[in-house]
């Protein structure tokens, strides 16, 4: 009876181990977690609800690649690593510029301003930092001893509920921000300072 009784608490230990290193490698600012949180203060929570899906969409198909071992593939090949980082890099940059242009709350009244749900689900996928953060994660959960226990599908199934909650939470951080920016002033400087920062947690993904 006690054995069992061990045995599970050893489980939660291992799972408690999982979700704290996913929460502090892949819940860190980056492109997609930023991004999640510019949108949610530009455009409010309804509005941007769409476009988190998508980005929590993306990220776990690229959760899903780096687990099938496609990313470490394409990336060994020397022609298109690089093209890789410009692509990507080129379209979170039209994303940050988009977001620094968004007018205030108060103006918007076009629906085809909001970014979509496709957008935010190509950004994801472009996303450099989250193929380095899955991918650090994976690795330390095959090396650490207990965790590997947990096997394949039980830590794809922790992974993916985790890139759900930290959106959800980065999203939610935003949100806060767009009763502010009613204000062209307030809403242009909080724009700007977000989509800089978008720019920045890209620049230090792909050459940090």
């Amino acid at each position: 009876m006690t054995e069992p009784l061990l045995s599970q608490l050893d489980l939660w230990r291992q799972l408690v181990a999982l979700v704290l290193a996913a929460t502090i490698v892949m819940g860190s600012p980056g492109p997609a977690t930023i991004s999640v949180t510019a949108v949610g203060a530009a455009f409010g929570l309804r509005h941007s609800l769409r476009y988190a899906w998508g980005i929590i969409l993306g990220t776990i198909a690229v959760l899903l690649v780096v687990a099938a071992g496609v990313m470490s593939v394409l990336t060994s090949m020397p022609e298109v690593a690089p093209l890789l980082a410009v692509g990507s890099s080129a379209y979170i940059l039209y994303l940050a510029f988009k977001i620094a242009t968004a007018p205030p709350l108060a103006a918007r009244a076009a629906e085809a301003s909001r970014p979509t749900w496709l957008a935010g689900f190509l950004l994801a996928v472009a996303n450099p930092k989250a193929y380095v953060a899955i991918a650090a994660v994976f690795a330390w959960a095959s090396s650490k001893q207990g965790v590997a226990e947990l096997g394949p599908w039980l830590r794809l199934t922790v992974l993916a509920l985790m890139i759900v909650a930290i959106h959800a939470v980065w999203l939610v951080a935003g949100a806060a921000f767009a009763r502010f920016l009613r204000q062209p002033a307030a809403s242009r400087i909080i724009n700007l300072v977000f989509a800089a920062t978008l720019v920045l947690t890209t620049a230090l993904a792909v050459f940090g």
